[in-house]
């Protein structure tokens, strides 16, 4: 038995080698063979555990800010001295389900960012295990999910954080009237008024804030949706209870609604331009342009007014040719009692109102 015992040391020498690692089930094992003087022949292992964690899997941003995704990893028992390990970030966007892109991968100091990633992405590293991922600036389509994969030798562990934005949802109409806008049309009408069309979780918490609208409109899965807070005729009847009324997938060329848009940019300042006297819609886009601006959008107002705060009880010109004034505290002679972006709609371009301008801080 002895024999039969030294030539499966033996045989496990030439295997693994003295002081070899190998990977089984989730573990790296280190062959240590006792020294104890007894020429007892056995062998004693070390399991090491890689963990990778995250104190936050769901983290919460805004637009052309920036965001740190946290990631990191440890051993157990811990280690005496650092090891090599390889570090990859991946995406999942919210409208590409199933399949990841690459963010970056970093080894020791040497880093490398792939597509829109690249130059907006580093590692944090502000203590070892460190391998949170810092976002600078956050565009409008970076939301989804985000893997963070750390690699030593055979194994490996990742831990996975989801990226959303807090933003404000706003109804938009097209010009020429209300249910006018396919898909298409309705995705680009947002994009142009710096928001982009939103998803059913966006509009639910919308609605879960107050937001009460009796008009369908596109959201970014293709379903046509609108949130009802106070039941009524007009909007499905008194019947139904409060919550998102949903007229399913519809045909993205044929159907026709208003959109529901999402903004969360506030990469500048919107502001009320006072000026002496009242301007027509081209003489508003030009004093803008003069103040070293330019005319602000829907989603920059909806944006101001959310993140901002900004108040004003003056109708003002908008860049797609409506007329609009936000109020956080309601009052006499502004509006409903409920804060809100108050629209005039889209009146005749000659008739002379105020100004909202725009401006980007660099």
């Amino acid at each position: 038995m002895r024999i039969l015992r030294h030539l499966l040391v033996l045989l496990m020498h030439l295997v693994l080698g003295s002081g070899a690692q190998r990977f089984s089930n989730g573990y790296y094992y280190q062959d240590i063979i006792n020294g104890n003087g007894n020429d007892n022949g056995e062998i004693y292992f070390q399991k090491i555990r890689l963990h990778v964690e995250s104190p936050e899997t769901l983290v919460s941003a805004v637009q052309g800010s920036n965001v740190t995704l946290p990631c990191h990893y440890r051993y157990e028992p811990v280690l005496s001295e650092p090891r090599r390990t390889r570090v990859k970030w991946f995406w999942q966007p919210v409208s590409d389900e199933g399949r990841e892109r690459d963010v970056m991968v970093a080894i020791g100091t040497r880093h490398r960012s792939y597509g829109d990633f690249k130059g907006r992405v580093r590692l944090r590293r502000s203590a070892p295990g460190d391998a949170s991922l810092f976002i600078n600036p956050l565009q409008s389509d970076d939301t989804g999910r985000y893997r963070c994969e750390i690699i030593d030798g055979l194994e490996d562990e990742s831990v996975t954080v989801h990226l959303k934005f807090r933003g404000v949802v706003f109804p938009y109409h097209s010009p020429r009237g209300r249910y006018l806008m396919n898909f298409h049309e309705a995705k680009e009408a947002c994009e142009k008024q710096d928001a982009h069309l939103a998803t059913f979780e966006q509009l639910y918490a919308a609605w879960e804030e107050g937001l009460d609208w009796c008009n369908a409109g596109w959201l970014m899965d293709g379903t046509a949706q609108y949130p009802v807070v106070v039941p009524r005729e007009a909007c499905g009847g008194t019947d139904l209870a409060p919550g998102v009324r949903s007229y399913g997938v519809r045909d993205k060329s044929l159907d026709r609604f208003d959109a529901f848009c999402f903004t969360s940019s506030i990469r500048g300042e919107v502001y009320f331009l006072q000026h002496p006297i009242k301007l027509n819609f081209t003489e508003a886009a030009e004093v803008c342009q003069n103040e070293g601006g330019r005319i602000a959008k829907v989603g920059q107002l909806y944006a101001a007014w959310r993140f901002v705060g900004l108040d004003q009880c003056d109708a003002g010109w908008l860049a797609d040719g409506s007329v609009r004034y936000p109020i956080i505290q309601p009052r006499m002679n502004c509006g409903t009692s409920e804060p809100g972006v108050r629209s005039f709609g889209f009146p005749p371009k000659h008739l002379k109102h105020g100004v909202y301008c725009y401006k980007v801080h660099w």
